[in-house]
């Protein structure tokens, strides 16, 4: 995986941005990184450069007129699903979650209001 200094995630969130407003849409729900959550100088150096763009996705996200759910996941594992994940307003839940049950997540943010404009963490508790 290229971990390398890049804005591709963050102009790319800017680039969706401005399509949804061209055309009326109003929520989303973006992926982040449970890295987020963390404290630089916790942080392992060679997340740096990609936790810098996530921050920038959330800033694009937070300076936007839409309605959105940042929704900052732990390692995204290829397990099943477990409908059983927890979520928490600013701060991480342990140290996975399954794609589908993240997936299920982003969905259900869009269909709800209970997270709109906060940074979510979700995972299983250990």
């Amino acid at each position: 995986m290229d971990l390398s200094p890049t804005t591709v995630l963050s102009e790319g969130t800017k680039n969706i941005l401005t399509a949804m407003k061209e055309f009326g849409i109003s929520r989303v729900s973006a992926c982040l990184s449970g890295f987020l959550f963390f404290e630089a100088d916790k942080l392992p150096e060679r997340f740096h450069d990609i936790t810098d763009d996530h921050r920038r996705m959330l800033d694009a996200l937070k300076g936007s007129d839409s309605q959105w759910v940042a929704v900052c996941p732990p390692h995204i594992a290829d397990d099943p699903p477990t409908g059983r994940y927890e979520v928490a307003v600013e701060k991480g839940i342990g140290r996975r979650v399954s794609k589908e049950d993240l997936a299920d997540f982003l969905i259900k943010c869009l269909l709800n209001d209970d997270y709109l404009h906060k940074a979510v963490g979700i995972g299983y508790k250990n």
